[in-house]
């Protein structure tokens, strides 16, 4: 007897989109907020998840910040959650989204960095 299993990392999108203004630039828009985690599957079925961490991506400029983990749970719970610069930390990456203005942004999809003026993935053709 053998087992299949394997440890991966993951990201689920949460399909609400929340309005908020941007700490950054200021603009009332749309954010998005997603959950990265870390897996363990058996025969492909997802077991065990660890490591969650929760983000928001605002669409206005594509700066990216920490959620904090209590709103994060509320929101993977399908609460309507209030969220508030103070529940915001800026997060630095390598794509330009470090508080500050990006002439980029990703797809939500594959992750392939496009210039702003996309509508749509060049990769994979989604909607940005």
């Amino acid at each position: 007897m053998f087992f299949m299993m394997g440890i991966t990392q993951g990201r689920k999108r949460f399909e609400q989109l929340i309005s908020i203004i941007c700490p950054y630039c200021g603009n009332a828009g749309k954010a998005v907020v997603y959950m990265t985690y870390t897996c363990l599957s058996l025969f492909f079925i997802p077991v065990f998840k660890w490591n969650k961490q929760y983000y928001v991506e605002m669409e206005c400029c594509g700066t990216l910040y920490s959620l904090n983990e209590e709103k994060g749970k509320e929101i993977a719970a399908g609460k309507d959650v209030i969220i508030t610069s103070s529940d915001l930390t800026p997060v630095n990456d390598s794509y330009g989204g470090c508080g500050g203005y990006s002439n980029e942004k990703r797809c939500p999809n594959c992750g392939y960095i496009a210039d702003r003026s996309f509508d749509y993935c060049p990769r994979c053709g989604h909607r940005f």
